[in-house]
């Protein structure tokens, strides 16, 4: 056995650059901001990764190998935690997967697809109707390619662009996250505490790496769920990108 989970897609740098702001630009009525903090940290495919690590499971990764060529970079107001702005560096499309190179060796595949060209529909197809336990998170609009999947985490935004496609053969795994409203599963919802949220930045990747922990451990989706909207809701009570 290779592993316990692999984790396949696009990974960046994700920073926040923590401001001041000093004056108002005497050019332009803009705000002129004074650095204080600069937190630069391992985003998307790395951040599930990451959570996966963190949580005690045994993880591989398989991401763009130019991953720190791009970067999401927020420029944050350091007292009140508004975000001005966000620069985003893509320097070149992610290289495409090596799909020759893929072993299949692993208890759970996770797919990571933040649709930047590293994987495509054929590809994930191929993944998802080769192995058994492929828990998928995609940015793509869903469609046939994504049949082969046993759970598919989507947000509210992903959902409103593919509800139009979601089949019979699609609606029994969708897992779909609402934000403060939980977390829908075959018609039932599951609900989180409410709480205060600084940055719901990453709170998707801590939900699908906290998934797939807890279902490798009991292979009880509901209780799953449950455990990811716990962890998720911790994350969104700090700021940045971290790591339950």
């Amino acid at each position: 056995m290779s592993g316990n989970v692999l984790v396949i897609g696009e990974s960046c740098v994700d920073t926040f650059v923590y401001c001041e702001v000093i004056r108002l630009a005497p050019d332009v009525p803009v705000p002129v901001l004074r650095e204080r903090t600069s937190t630069p940290t391992q985003g998307m495919a790395m951040n599930v990764y990451n959570n996966i690590r963190s949580l005690g499971s045994d993880v591989d990764i398989i991401t763009n190998s130019n991953w720190d060529k791009m970067t999401k970079t927020r420029f944050v107001h350091d007292s009140s935690n508004h975000m001005f702005f966000r620069v985003d560096s893509e320097p070149d499309a992610a290289d495409p997967f090596p799909l020759h190179l893929m072993e299949y060796d692993y208890n759970t595949i996770v797919i990571a697809d933040y649709d930047k060209g590293f994987l495509s529909e054929d590809m994930i197809n191929k993944i998802c109707m080769t192995h058994p336990n492929v828990f998928l998170d995609t940015k793509k609009v869903l469609g046939p390619w994504a049949y082969g999947a046993r759970y598919i985490k989507i947000n509210q935004t992903e959902y409103e662009k593919s509800k139009h496609a979601i089949n019979g053969r699609l609606k029994d795994k969708i897992i779909h996250t609402t934000g403060p409203g939980g977390c829908e599963f075959q018609g039932v919802n599951f609900p989180v505490v409410p709480s205060e949220i600084k940055d719901v930045s990453g709170a998707g990747d801590t939900f699908m790496a906290a998934l797939v922990v807890k279902f490798g451990e009991t292979k009880d989706i509901g209780a799953s769920i449950e455990f990811a909207n716990q962890c998720a809701s911790e994350i969104v009570k700090h700021r940045g990108v971290t790591v339950i």
